[in-house]
């Protein structure tokens, strides 16, 4: 099962991500947070909140705001040819 090992804030609504294939890579979330239809993830516009996430095999913000590795991960890596069958077959293109 695909999980996040580590993870550290970069800048605006970026983070680098340590997945538990000891891949890494950078995601920017700017677009999904601040043009997402998802409303409750609208409230991490503020970066202060955005920047106070935990890993717990995921990014979550609280109880009740995460985002999946497998989301994350395509995220991270969406642009890498090697990949892009797998991305497939999770349903992300």
């Amino acid at each position: 099962m695909l999980s996040i090992t580590n993870a550290l804030y970069q800048n605006e609504y970026k983070i680098l991500l340590e997945f538990n294939d000891n891949k890494k890579g950078i995601v920017d979330l700017k677009d999904f947070i601040l043009n997402g239809k998802i409303k409750p993830f609208k409230q991490l516009q503020d970066i202060n909140k955005f920047k106070n996430f935990q890993v717990d095999y995921t990014l979550k913000w609280n109880d009740d705001l995460d985002l999946a590795p497998e989301y994350l991960y395509f995220k991270s890596f969406q642009n890498e040819p090697s990949l892009q069958s797998k991305f497939k077959e999770w349903g992300y293109i």
